[in-house]
């Protein structure tokens, strides 16, 4: 009986103890607020969103440092959180700017199946107020998983990718890529993210990603702002002063980083190709507001505990460094925003210059071939037994290739009414007309175009965009908006509105309806008044010659010759093919 007595008060002792250090354990990791990255003992963990913004309201109970903000929805039907770190504890955007501070914007899970980003940023945001490092003259803004609608279809989408365990998909709820959402921004994601850039207005952006691609030694890779796309102040800073400081802080953090690896032939070494990120990209619409932007590309094939550690120090390094050259970057960004406000010709699409390059040390793996186990053909692979460090050419040079002079200012009618919130939504400034205006303005009629046969992101884009300019007297009425191209916005402004812009509204739909003809004629009616026509107008006879002579299926077709009449009368619609902006070139 003793001996049972004892073995049941050992057992209980033993409950009693287990229940201690378990309730200990518990409460250790909720003072130490570690993520479920940290706690995994794999470290191929991504948290959930439910844990993601758990997390950040328990640190936001914890710290008066910090504050996290809902801005609008996203297709899902969630909020889109915004943790901000302020050292004062001033959370007014307005106040901040007056105080002469700058806003570092980081933006995390726009591809939840690249989550470093996510789990990087809730040990940094920790770390900086648990150890009370927050600068005093940079408040920084994390979004702390922005496409939320992918997070939550969670499985492992990314068959090439060296985990984590479960992961988001690249597609929100409406299927769509949000980094190619920022200029037709059909998801409520995007209009969201927009509010959010607009009323913050950061100096600097970071968007963290995974590559894919090619195998190389490095865990981290990097994009900036395309250097000659970039307002040419902000392109020396960032080129001069940032840049460098970054690579090399990197470096001593053990992260050696390269140029994103995009290369021309089948391997890296055969060169690389610096990445183009035009407005619809993240960075390129952050290039539209003179932020300078920048990617970080984290190598799928490392492991994620590297790629998230990795993620880490780039931002941690990036903070350092905006604080560092906190000074200047409020002054370049200034000096750029009063340059746009007076620029007079804008570049519209670019491509890369080949005849220029620079060299740089490349640590690649040799690329080889082998048999296929599965087709039995010739097939590529990386031999990591051969690593190499080599020069590569770099193609780092862009060239525009479309450009336009800017008018005094573009009148908007108000029936493209999403145009406008769009233009409203990022800040740019517009008038009323008062009352019916007639103004004598440049209309450009759309002389040809290119789509795209299949849809790309829910749209036949436009591209190749020709314009033919006419002077018109256009009645414009009121209510519709007159926009001045003397502010900060105007890039944005000119990119989107000019039909000819790589991403502007016009090639992505916008404005489709005008391509469409609405009157037509009927050929044995229109017969008699064409022949009319031409008895009473010899010179469009002698145009009508012409044209046959130049155009031998033209001489061919009595309809064709119909309709060549039709078009070149007055009677053809003047609205056909014209793109409904007004250009006001004088006063």
């Amino acid at each position: 009986m003793i001996i049972y007595l004892r073995a049941s008060f050992h057992k209980q002792l033993m409950k009693k103890t287990l229940l201690f250090i378990f309730l200990l354990t518990v409460s250790i990791m909720a003072s130490a607020q570690l993520t479920p990255f940290e706690l995994s003992k794999s470290k191929n963990v991504t948290a959930t969103y439910p844990q993601v913004i758990s997390y950040y309201k328990d640190l936001d109970l914890k710290y008066d440092q910090m504050k996290m903000f809902t801005y609008g929805l996203t297709d899902i039907g969630k909020p889109l959180h915004l943790v901000v770190l302020s050292k004062n504890k001033v959370f007014d955007p307005v106040q901040i700017r007056q105080q002469n501070k700058r806003i570092l914007l980081i933006n995390n899970g726009i591809h939840p199946g690249e989550p470093e980003g996510i789990d990087a940023s809730m040990m940094l945001v920790r770390d900086l107020l648990k150890k009370n490092t927050i600068p005093d003259d940079v408040v920084i803004c994390i979004l702390p998983l922005y496409n939320i609608d992918g997070s939550l279809n969670r499985g492992f989408s990314r068959a090439n990718q060296n985990g984590p365990e479960s992961h988001g998909f690249r597609g929100n709820s409406k299927n769509l890529d949000l980094n190619r959402d920022f200029i037709k921004t059909d998801s409520k994601n995007s209009y969201s993210f927009q509010e959010i850039f607009n009323i913050w207005q950061p100096e600097v952006f970071l968007d963290n990603h995974t590559s894919n691609g090619a195998d190389y030694q490095y865990v981290m890779t990097f994009i900036e702002t395309q250097r000659d796309k970039l307002n040419p102040i902000l392109s020396n800073f960032m080129t001069k002063i940032i840049e460098p400081a970054l690579y090399d802080a990197m470096k001593k953090k053990g992260y050696e980083m390269t140029p994103y690896v995009d290369h021309i032939g089948e391997t890296p070494d055969s060169g690389l190709t610096a990445f183009l990120e035009i407005p619809r990209f993240a960075t390129g619409y952050a290039a539209l507001h003179n932020t300078i932007g920048f990617i970080g590309e984290t190598h799928m094939l490392k492991s994620f505990d590297k790629r998230v550690y990795a993620t880490y120090q780039l931002m941690n390094n990036l903070i350092e460094i905006t604080q560092k050259n906190s000074a200047q970057l409020g002054s370049v960004k200034k000096l750029a925003d009063e340059q746009v406000k007076n620029q007079k010709e804008f570049a519209l699409n670019w491509e890369m210059d080949d005849t220029k390059f620079e060299t740089i040390l490349f640590k690649g793996y040799e690329g080889k071939h082998k048999a296929s186990e599965v087709s039995s053909l010739s097939r590529l692979y990386y031999d990591r037994n051969k690593p190499f460090e080599k020069k590569v050419k770099l193609y780092n040079t862009f060239k525009p290739t479309v450009t336009v002079e800017k008018p005094i200012a573009y009148i908007v009618p108000q029936a493209w009414q999403k145009v406008i919130d769009l233009l409203k939504l990022n800040q740019v400034e517009m008038e009323r007309l008062s009352a019916d205006t007639l103004m004598e303005v440049d209309m450009y009629y759309i002389g040809d175009y290119k789509t795209s046969p299949r849809p790309y992101e829910g749209h036949y884009i436009h591209s190749a965009v020709k314009v033919k300019s006419q002077k018109q007297q256009v009645k414009f009425y009121e209510g519709d908006f007159l926009i001045y191209t003397n502010q900060n916005q105007n890039r944005y402004i000119v990119e989107t509105l000019e039909p000819q812009a790589v991403d502007s509204f016009f090639a992505w739909n916008f404005f489709d309806s005008v391509l469409g003809q609405k009157e037509y004629f009927s050929a044995y009616v229109f017969e008699d008044e064409a022949a009319e026509l031409l008895k009473n107008k010899p010179e469009m006879k002698q145009k009508l010659e012409a044209a046959k002579l130049k155009n031998p299926d033209l001489a061919k077709s009595a309809s064709a010759q119909l309709n060549w009449i039709y078009v070149n009368s007055d009677l053809y619609e003047k609205t056909h093919l014209r793109y409904p902006v007004g250009r006001l070139i004088k006063n």
